[in-house]
């Protein structure tokens, strides 16, 4: 396996702690006004967690970012680094955003890619600095 130039997981699985630590505050709370209702608290942190592992999984999925010394992976998109071609251009107002979604995603940046093709597409990140560091590195060297 090649060597990992930039990565970004998407989300981490921290998050998935929310559920149980609202439960265990509302169980706190009921206990100042009486009985607590032991089942019904456990089944909503239980509930809200695998709720949210479910989300974190996809973000995981379908926000991920790697690039290694011959693809890129932008979510469920993979990219071979030899047909990048120039890195940093001005994208075109239709150019296709890689991982097949309409628009860069919500919070991170984009970064326009000439491909070999001379097509313009988006790749994105959080860190778009770091990936675009990474990529023009990639491309000069």
């Amino acid at each position: 396996m090649s060597r990992v130039l930039f990565a970004e997981p998407g989300s981490t699985w921290w998050p998935v702690l929310w559920g149980p630590v609202f439960a265990v505050v509302g169980a706190g709370v009921e206990a100042l006004s009486g009985r607590v209702h032991v089942l019904a608290w456990l089944l909503v942190g239980l509930g809200l967690a695998g709720l949210t592992a479910l989300w974190v999984r996809a973000r995981r999925r379908l926000l991920c970012v790697l690039l290694t010394g011959e693809t890129l992976v932008e979510g469920p998109e993979t990219l071979a680094v030899q047909r990048i071609a120039e890195v940093g251009v001005d994208p075109p107002a239709r150019a296709r955003v890689l991982g097949g979604a309409w628009t860069v995603p919500r919070k991170l940046d984009e970064i326009a890619v000439r491909l070999d093709d001379g097509t313009v597409v988006l790749a994105w990140a959080r860190d778009g600095d770091g990936l675009l560091t990474a990529l023009r590195e990639m491309v000069s060297g």
